[in-house]
């Protein structure tokens, strides 16, 4: 009888030099010829010695006496085809009362802020550890335990006693939180086929990336208003409210988008039902967890330090991240200053950023739509859209980021003699560049290299959290010191240099691509997708 007449999906055969026994990295042999040594270990992290971030091979796959179990095509029922960035900086509109019962001193130095640079420490490390095990077990285990441990986190920051137990807390809160993001780009990368089927949803999921930490002042104002004894303590309690609530509609709605784990449980499943020796692909690759958290540190650091396109787009998009959450308290110390505004006011304020970010969204099909055309004109890879074309409307993005830092310093200047919306457009104006700096750097480096491409968006998250969890720590001086205006230029000229970024690799872009070991055993042909690194079909944003 056949597959089709028991209702059994596909299976093929899997034999020494068949289709299925593929030589890239994703089904290789460990080798035992790598010295476990400090001078080895240090030769090969700078030169990418083959032991790293290969996959082990599993027995069976020599045998002939298996079968492969795949999709059924295109339709298949079970093939993936169709959470949320809380507002981090929330925790800041109750600096106020936290101040007076913690009796920390805030001023000059924003010892407050320590709490925020925990929680970005927490999500600039958490997702090197946890996110490679949604590989082999999952996103939906992920997506839960991740949640729910920020769930929890919640509450000992709703009802601690002491500032260290916030500090404490909001490290695994803010780690949970970057975990359940970063794996929401994993699940649009197993959903979405493709840059054209992939540009909307990551230009949403960018939008909600940004706007959800934009809206955390102008949320944590909102929640102040209620007059009750700790009101900072309301920031807590209504976050565990509606986080808890969303717990049982997740659970609804959701569904594994893993491709190896889905085709895995199907297999296990045949197994058992027609004792025949079925396996899915994913079955025969024996890559260790431990290997996988390795190859998550190793790979992205080494990228850090060794690959110039790397290490100058983290540069650039950790710089506007810093600004990002810097503007958490500059905004409230320029407003309350020049026009005695209160916290809800500065709060109102800061949704400038978020306008920002729409006005940017709204102009993305248009960068998508460059994109796309450029593939007509690629002599590399005919058919296929040149990787330097997404950064085109990131050059004015970029420009538009740098004009509003000096927008705002200089509007802000005066006591109150500018009306207040001006400095206020300059917000806005610092909030589109940041929308298509954030994109421009993930849709590139994605692009660029492309099964590396989990490894290098890692690298520029560890540079942009990190970056937004200190660069707020020197906002109160920095504005005091120089004065207003001052110190938006000098912000303005250190995103007026980044701005040279985009600019060189549009021009030079070809060239750097050749000269770098990373991408040019990245880049696939436009047929080879299937061959990508298991450890890097996720994105990381």
């Amino acid at each position: 009888m056949t597959d089709q007449a028991e209702g059994i999906p596909p299976t093929q055969p899997i034999r020494e030099g068949g289709r299925t026994h593929r030589s890239s990295t994703g089904s290789s042999l460990h080798h035992n010829q790598f010295k476990d040594s400090f001078f080895s270990r240090t030769h090969s992290f700078f030169h990418r010695d083959s032991h790293i971030g290969h996959v082990g091979r599993h027995p069976l796959r020599g045998s002939q006496d298996i079968e492969l179990h795949t999709w059924d095509g295109p339709d298949d029922p079970d093939n993936p085809s169709i959470l949320t960035g809380l507002p981090a900086g929330s925790y800041g509109a109750g600096n106020k009362y936290m101040e007076q019962q913690f009796h920390i001193q805030n001023e000059p130095f924003p010892n407050l802020a320590w709490a925020t640079a925990s929680w970005n420490m927490g999500a600039a490390f958490w997702p090197l550890i946890f996110v490679p095990l949604t590989e082999s077990s999952g996103r939906m285990p992920g997506y839960f335990i991740a949640y729910f441990i920020l769930v929890v986190s919640l509450f000992p920051s709703a009802f601690a006693q002491n500032f260290a137990t916030l500090v404490v807390t909001r490290f695994f809160g803010g780690g949970a939180s970057s975990v359940s993001i970063n794996i929401v780009g994993g699940s649009i990368s197993d959903v979405w086929y493709g840059p054209k089927a992939r540009s909307l949803p990551m230009s949403l999921f960018g939008f909600t990336s940004v706007v959800g930490i934009a809206l955390g002042p102008f949320i944590g104002a909102a929640i102040q208003q209620i007059h009750k004894s700790s009101p900072w303590r309301w920031i807590f309690y209504i976050q565990i409210i509606y986080n808890a609530g969303l717990i049982p509609v997740f659970w609804f709605i959701l569904r594994e988008t893993r491709a190896d784990v889905i085709l895995k449980r199907r297999a296990k499943r045949l197994r058992n039902e027609t004792g025949r020796s079925i396996y899915a692909e994913a079955d025969l690759d024996t890559t260790s967890v431990w290997k996988l958290v390795q190859i998550s540190f190793e790979r992205p650091t080494r990228m850090l330090l060794t690959e110039p396109v790397v290490i100058f787009f983290t540069l650039w998009v950790s710089f506007a991240w810093g600004i990002l959450f810097l503007f958490f308290s500059s905004v409230a110390q320029t407003f309350s200053s020049n026009y005695g505004w209160g916290t809800f006011q500065t709060g109102l304020v800061q949704l400038a950023i978020s306008v920002g970010a729409v006005i940017g969204t709204l102009l993305n099909p248009i960068q998508d739509w460059i994109y796309l055309k450029s593939a007509s004109r690629n002599r590399e890879h005919p058919g296929k859209p040149i990787p330097e074309a997404r950064l085109y409307t990131s050059i004015p993005g970029s420009l538009l980021f740098a004009g509003g830092l000096f927008w705002y310093g200089w509007a802000s200047v005066g006591d109150g003699s500018v009306s207040w919306i001006v400095p206020a457009l300059g917000i806005g104006c610092t909030g589109v560049g940041i929308y298509s700096i954030y994109m421009a750097v993930v849709n590139y480096l994605t692009d660029a290299y492309e099964k590396y491409a989990a490894s290098a968006l890692s690298a520029a998250s560890l540079g942009r959290n990190t970056f937004g969890a200190f660069l707020p720590l020197a906002s109160f001086q920095l504005f005091q010191n120089l004065g207003y205006g001052w110190a938006g230029s000098l912000l303005g000229f250190v995103g007026l240099a980044l701005s040279v970024v985009p600019v060189v690799l549009v021009l030079k872009g070809p060239a750097i691509r050749r000269q770098s070991p990373f991408m040019r055993e990245a880049m696939f042909a436009p047929d080879d997708d299937s061959e990508k690194d298991s450890v890097s079909q996720k994105t990381e944003v």
